[in-house]
């Protein structure tokens, strides 16, 4: 199964671990040689002394725009936005960060889901329904941020090399409830949207067919700039990066079956357009 992430069963992201405190221990020492108290740098960087204190102590993953308004701010010189990069990894769970850095550098994404919605397909809302069921509980803090980590991955979309996207998914993905009506016809609705765009094909793998080489559970393959490919399985808060040549093609060939045995992009438009009409 790849759900990035929603499977996993830890309740914390590590954020008091490794880069997190390095920054924080950074930022201090930056805000201390400029003589500046917790709330007037908050005050100059739009965030609350709590805040501050959260970044500072790695208890919290500070945004990109924090980060280039602090290095300002405080004349770092660069080397709080050197961190910048390896911040933002932080806001994953630890077993997603090498699929994290794969996806962003990707000039091919192909990805074959069976029991939620794809990351880069989800909406906010959809999002943070998955999050509020995980047990243990999450807190709302790490909710939020999990939701902003997974929508500035969508921005992918956006890049200017305009990457080739491809996702099969199962038809019962589309037919469960989370998050009840609103959330599912919005979530339909966005993966409708994100299907007509010229660099992304969408397939749904109908329940009634007989043949269906993804019974294995779900997978993605990436493709890095030079042709080399990367697999990436997840389960349960575990994952597994497939770097072998041979088991890499085995999944590329097996992911080739699936998107011949599913409908094509227009059908699966179709499809999902008839599921928003009906009542």
């Amino acid at each position: 199964m790849d759900s990035d992430g929603e499977t996993e069963a830890s309740a914390s992201p590590e954020p008091g671990s490794g880069i997190l405190r390095v920054f924080g221990r950074q930022l201090k020492r930056f805000r201390l040689r400029a003589g500046l108290e917790r709330a007037e740098f908050g005050s100059r960087t739009g965030y609350s002394a709590s805040t501050i204190a959260a970044f500072e102590q790695g208890r919290r993953v500070p945004p990109p725009r924090f980060i280039d308004v602090a290095d300002e701010v405080l004349d770092a010189g660069g080397v709080l936005k050197e961190m910048k990069e390896e911040v933002a990894r932080a806001q994953y769970p630890a077993f997603f960060r090498d699929a994290a850095r794969l996806e962003a550098e990707a000039v091919e994404l192909h990805a074959y889901d069976t029991h939620v919605v794809k990351g880069l397909l989800q909406t906010e809302e959809y999002t943070r329904a998955l999050l509020r069921m995980r047990r243990p509980l999450l807190t709302e803090e790490i909710i939020e941020q999990r939701v902003a980590a997974r929508l500035a991955r969508q921005e992918v979309f956006a890049r200017v090399d305009r990457p080739l996207f491809s996702f099969v998914m199962e038809e019962s993905v589309l037919l469960r409830g989370l998050g009840g009506p609103d959330v599912k016809r919005g979530q339909l609705e966005q993966i409708l949207l994100i299907g007509q765009q010229r660099n992304v094909e969408v397939q749904i793998m109908p329940l009634d067919r007989e043949d269906n080489a993804g019974v294995d559970g779900g997978f993605t393959l990436y493709m890095r700039k030079g042709g080399e490919q990367v697999g990436y399985l997840e389960t349960q808060g575990r994952s597994t990066l497939v770097t072998d040549r041979e088991e890499v093609r085995v999944l590329s060939a097996r992911y080739g079956i699936i998107r011949a045995q599913a409908l094509a992009p227009r059908e699966s438009l179709s499809y999902i357009e008839k599921l928003l009409g009906e009542p």
